[in-house]
């Protein structure tokens, strides 16, 4: 049995708005793959809910006129992984949310959902910081717009505000075009498990110089939110491509990353396999930009 106090269902965004502001103890629920879990536990026990899984306004991915790509917050993990714009212009994010669960989950569960948990292990969280992707909430009056590095407010929370819907996450054309992205999970099993630690690597290579004009590394669970190594990446940019620069990345983050020790692995552990994620991170991304294939 499942304790749910009200259950209300919208059909379009408006009506999701109007219902989380005439119901501010209501929680949203879409695939419910978290949120049934957590009442089921007890943790919300009692709680109402406004379903938004028959919004169509929130499903989809699609690419503007201007080459940003809109990603609608209902959508499920399986349908980015095999979405065409998504394969074609940031493979990275269909990779990472690939790793989710198993395919049951993937099924349901969606991208907006996985980021408004706050959940530093989220595999979508470390790729959507690394391509600067922005939040875009509906509220009834013109809603906002989020960098996803401001989202994040620590562990389990995230800026959404009473009455306020997330609806899109938006990848800004400048944040990929040129740009190669790899997304490395490490788990003690290898399926259907959260990860010990998570890295993505997006960089962009100068072909004719053989150097790394810019890099982004985002760690998942090395702090109490996904974590930009800014400071490696200002150390590396404008480096030659070669077996220096992996050894730079692999040292660099170890020095940046904040992990903790936990039963699944300890604090030293975590950050042993810190740099040797980010190396073969960089490295794909080196190997993809050279016209490797997407693994």
């Amino acid at each position: 049995m499942y304790d749910i106090e009200e259950y209300y269902n919208a059909d379009t965004i408006k009506e999701a708005v109007s219902l989380l502001k005439e119901h501010p103890e209501a929680r949203i629920i879409s695939g419910g793959s978290d949120v049934l879990i957590k009442i089921r536990e007890g943790k919300l026990a009692g709680t109402s809910l406004v379903c938004i899984r028959n919004i169509r306004e929130l499903k989809g991915v699609k690419k503007m006129d201007s080459g940003d790509i809109y990603i609608g917050a209902g959508t499920t993990f399986s349908h980015i992984t095999s979405d065409p714009v998504i394969q074609e212009n940031i493979p990275v994010l269909g990779e990472a949310v690939d790793q989710v669960g198993g395919p049951q989950i993937r099924n349901i569960g969606t991208i907006g959902g996985n980021i408004c948990n706050g959940a530093v292990s989220a595999d979508s969280a470390p790729a959507l910081f690394s391509l600067n992707a922005m939040i875009r909430t509906a509220d009834g009056a013109g809603g906002r717009t989020v960098p996803i590095h401001d989202f994040y407010l620590g562990p389990g929370k995230v800026d959404v505000k009473p009455g306020e819907l997330v609806t899109h996450i938006l990848i800004p054309e400048k944040e990929y075009t040129g740009y190669q992205g790899h997304y490395i999970k490490y788990s003690m099993r290898r399926a259907m498990d959260i990860a010990t630690l998570s890295c993505c690597v997006v960089s962009r290579i100068n072909p004719s110089t053989n150097t790394l004009e810019d890099i982004r590394i985002t760690f998942g669970v090395a702090a109490p939110v996904p974590l930009r190594c800014v400071n490696t990446e200002e150390a590396l940019k404008g480096s030659p491509v070669n077996e220096k620069l992996y050894q730079a990345i692999e040292d660099k983050v170890r020095e940046e990353i904040h992990p903790r020790d936990s039963w699944r692995a300890s604090r030293e552990f975590r950050l042993q396999i810190g740099g040797e994620i980010a190396r073969r991170a960089l490295k794909r991304t080196v190997e993809l930009a050279a016209g490797g294939e997407q693994k």
